[in-house]
């Protein structure tokens, strides 16, 4: 009897339970806050929390009791987590698209990494390895910064450039076990603190062809699998998947920082004016009016990008650049809106809201350091979507 066929298949959930799931944890992620934001890394509490919740199953095949989520329900849930904390909903959004990735490969190394429970893998798309041809596979070394999420995974997702005498070199992705890389604590961060992004270090690692996939074939979300092969999952490129997996974060983000401010504006008054109720003064309505539209068209461009993925993978249709590109479009301006949402309420928070323990200063630290990730930054998705739109081609293989 194989692997494959001693897994059982789950019931899956609907959206609205996922959510509600994720609703529900809220109290158990903000009593870990603080030992994350000290200790650089989310509490194993809130892990196992997550993983009762069924979180890390969303973006798991079906085959191996995964939910096969939709991106609607990764927002969503998404949503929820980063309204409670950023750390917690960047790093669940982080390891659903190294585990989407891993559906990709030949089924008996899915058969592998699907084994574990709620398997945790994390990742990079940054091609910072070498890897040299070996007997049965490749040998890599290199180094792999920004893993969120590295110090609770079983796999990481590695790209390497692979070098050899028969050809060019060629990017590869090849999935790892953590526990073949070394760990460098290196993550002092300003924002994210919790995410544990730390750097992740391969020494003469070997790692088995089955294991490997072109960089290429995996950008464009083709499938060394049988199984999955009619899967709605697996019908997107990787870009656009990626894109439809994070922007949640920055969504709960901005909810968050409204429901802080609201939650201290009844015993807050604006020091040396005649104001002794901050929200009897006309620029708190001007600023919390703004930032409620910020927050409203930050949900709309998020649900958007995740309608874009959704229906075209129900549908099976073909993707074109200017869709892959409209989707990292759409990323970039979630990014930039729910940033300039947590700004207004943050700078209205007056000069009370810079101590540690009133949650809007670090809300605000998390979305400025979402906003600075290459490929969630607004500046360079709305340049790629601008240079398309004027006739170009896209300067970038991450699309």
């Amino acid at each position: 009897m194989t692997r494959r066929k001693m897994v059982l298949t789950a019931e899956i959930p609907s959206r609205e339970e996922c959510v509600r799931r994720a609703s529900g944890l809220a109290s158990v992620i903000r009593g870990n806050i603080a030992w994350s934001e000290q200790n650089r890394r989310l509490h194993d509490d809130t892990i196992d929390a997550l993983a009762e919740a069924g979180v890390f199953k969303l973006r798991a095949p079906a085959r191996y009791g995964g939910y096969e989520a939709d991106t609607r329900t990764l927002v969503e849930v998404a949503a929820e987590l980063g309204r409670a904390d950023g750390s917690t909903a960047w790093t669940a959004s982080v390891y659903w698209i190294p585990t989407w990735m891993a559906g990709l490969f030949p089924d008996h190394v899915q058969d592998e990494v699907f084994s574990t429970p709620d398997v945790r893998v994390c990742g990079t798309l940054s091609p910072s390895g070498f890897a040299a041809p070996a007997d049965g596979g490749v040998v890599v070394n290199g180094k792999w910064g920004f893993i969120s999420g590295a110090w609770h995974s079983h796999w990481q997702e590695i790209v390497a450039v692979q070098v050899g005498p028969d050809g060019p070199p060629m990017p590869i992705v090849a999935l790892v076990p953590m526990s073949d890389l070394r760990i460098v604590d290196d993550w002092h961060t300003s924002g994210l603190r919790g995410t544990g992004s730390v750097t992740t270090v391969a020494q003469d690692v070997f790692v088995p062809a089955d294991r490997v996939l072109p960089l290429g074939a995996v950008l464009n979300g083709q499938s060394a699998s049988a199984a999955n092969a009619g899967a709605a999952l697996y019908r997107a490129p990787l870009l656009p998947v990626a894109s439809a997996s994070s922007v949640g974060t920055v969504v709960g983000l901005a909810r968050a920082a409204m429901d802080a401010f609201m939650e201290r504006l009844p015993d807050r008054k604006i020091t040396y004016t005649g104001y002794e109720k901050q929200a009897q003064a006309p620029l708190t309505h001007l600023q919390v009016a703004e930032a409620a539209m910020q927050i409203d068209e930050t949900e709309f461009h998020a649900g958007r990008v995740a309608s874009l993925v959704d229906s075209k993978a129900a549908a099976d249709t073909p993707w074109t650049v200017a869709d892959r590109v409209r989707a990292r479009a759409e990323l970039g301006r979630v990014c930039r809106l729910g940033k300039t949402a947590v700004d207004v309420l943050a700078q209205a928070s007056g000069g009370s809201s810079i101590y540690t323990g009133v949650p809007v200063q670090r809300i605000a630290r998390d979305v400025a350091a979402v906003n600075l990730h290459a490929l969630m930054h607004p500046n360079t998705n709305a340049e790629l979507h601008g240079r398309v739109l004027c006739g170009l081609e896209p300067d970038t293989l991450y699309v």
